[in-house]
């Protein structure tokens, strides 16, 4: 009598709907894709719009066992061009998109033309799927795509609570110096200030979206099989030792995921950009000496004043670097990102500038000496990857953690005023281009980048988790 064949996992991968949280899922998935399973990658509709215009067609075109699919997120259809509203979308996830989610895995499940769905592996921030989860029993994994510290942040939002941290007491408590007092119950997080911790608890209103939404993710994570995170283990290890000893949530570290995507050698051919790319700039890196040219990018949903622009365009205009600037334009609150034509003037042999580049390329390319960024944890992983130093200006969320643990931790940044002023820009481009500092931040750099290396080499850290991680996943779709 022959046994029935063996049906193929099948992984249905859910990101939450922005550029940082999309292209690490969408790493993950092409690794894991890579590995055998099939792969169901699963964008809002507004997301999916955005990639079709940006990027053409094929950028979301689906194969015989890479396929894409979409659901609503219960915010009216607006033009591709502009960001979502962040607070209103989360409230819109939150409220509307269980349903819809639910009908597609049943859809999933009754298709001929792939096996039955045996595992979820869903955003963090998109921890409403576990509703979905549970009520088929599908096994399911929370990856969360900032950093470990991060992570720890958000798991203790219910705790600040509690002792009376936040919410603020007025809106006083911003400018009157509270935002320095330090947190001491916070495992592997030595020093911690509020001000340090993810933004969403800088509020007066104890019904603020963004600080509930966060706090329900955060509760939601013990409900997991597992948290996956894209960061290696030397790198946050008391951190992550922290959150499987206070919370009872087990970690997956996999990371840096390009990394590991470069090991491993998955498909490239799957793109995740929301912006096209222009890859002109590497040819003008080429021409630049070793070290010698500032990379600037303030990430996808960071905006800045009229004035702080001028603040950055002017400090770098006077360090007399070498720079390439991404500049979105959406950049600039309420108007559009354009320099003065005195500004251009002063910086056209020293500059160039563009809407979008392939980061992991340039923090990669030899005559990068320096980023200054908003701290996004996809930025400063990548530009852990390059053995880059960085200046940091953190905007939101968990950006001023990654932030405090690159400036005091891992040694390998300089934090930014929030209040940006050019003399302050020119002084730290010039330090961390040019002086003691600045050398010594690149060197730490550079034996991060090595630590980075092992941990996704054969047998390092993150090779081995993600092993553990592909097992665990495989045990379940044999039952």
């Amino acid at each position: 009598m022959e046994s029935e064949p063996v049906q193929r996992p099948h992984l249905v991968c859910i990101p939450f709907p922005s550029h940082g949280h999309i292209d690490p899922m969408l790493q993950l998935a092409k690794l894991l894709h890579f590995k055998g399973f099939y792969i169901t990658f699963i964008n809002t509709e507004f997301t999916h719009r955005r990639l079709e215009s940006s990027r053409g067609p094929d950028s979301v075109k689906s194969f015989e066992d890479f396929r894409f699919e979409t659901i609503p997120d219960g915010l009216p259809m607006i033009d591709s061009g502009p960001m979502q509203d962040i607070p209103a979308l989360c409230n819109s996830i939150r409220n509307n998109c269980h349903y819809p989610f639910l009908d597609l895995l049943n859809k999933l499940n009754s298709s001929a033309s792939g096996p039955t769905v045996t595992c979820i592996i869903s955003d963090e921030a998109m921890s409403f799927t576990l509703r979905a989860a549970e009520e088929l029993g599908i096994p399911e994994f929370l990856f969360f795509t900032p950093s470990a510290c991060g992570f720890m942040s958000y798991l203790h939002y219910n705790e600040l609570i509690e002792r009376g941290y936040v919410p603020l007491k007025d809106e006083s408590c911003l400018s009157n110096g509270y935002l320095y007092t330090q947190i001491d119950f916070i495992p592997g997080m030595r020093d911690i200030r509020l001000r340090d911790l993810p933004s969403f608890i800088r509020t007066t209103n104890g019904d603020d979206i963004m600080l509930n939404y966060d706090l329900e993710n955060g509760k939601n994570a013990s409900r997991a099989r597992a948290v996956i995170l894209n960061t290696f283990y030397d790198l946050e290890h008391e951190v992550i030792e922290g959150i499987t000893s206070k919370f009872s949530i087990r970690v997956y570290s996999i990371g840096p995921l390009s990394l590991l995507c470069d090991q491993m050698s998955p498909s490239k051919s799957i793109g995740s950009h929301l912006r096209e790319e222009d890859t002109n700039c590497l040819e003008w890196l080429d021409q630049k000496g070793l070290r010698s040219v500032l990379y600037v990018n303030f990430g996808s949903i960071t905006v800045m004043t009229p004035k702080q622009l001028r603040e950055f365009a002017w400090g770098l205009a006077n360090s007399k670097q070498f720079f390439l600037w991404v500049i979105r334009p959406d950049l600039v609150e309420g108007e559009s990102a354009i320099h003065s034509e005195e500004f251009i003037k002063e910086t056209q042999e020293r500059g160039f500038f563009s809407k979008s580049v392939p980061q992991e390329q340039v923090l990669s390319h030899h005559s990068i000496g320096g980023f200054l960024t908003h701290s996004g944890w996809n930025s400063t992983i990548e530009s852990i990857c390059g053995g880059v130093p960085m200046l940091c200006w953190p905007f939101f969320a968990e950006q001023p953690t990654n932030c405090r643990f690159a400036c005091t931790e891992w040694g390998i940044g300089m934090e930014i005023d929030n209040d940006v002023k050019r003399d302050e820009v020119e002084s730290l481009v010039r330090e961390l281009m040019e002086g003691e500092k600045g050398n010594v931040m690149r060197e730490k750099a550079m034996e991060w980048r090595k630590s980075a290396e092992k941990a996704t080499g054969k047998g390092g850290s993150s090779y081995v988790d993600m092993d553990k991680l592909i097992n665990e996943i495989l045990l379940y779709s044999k039952r």
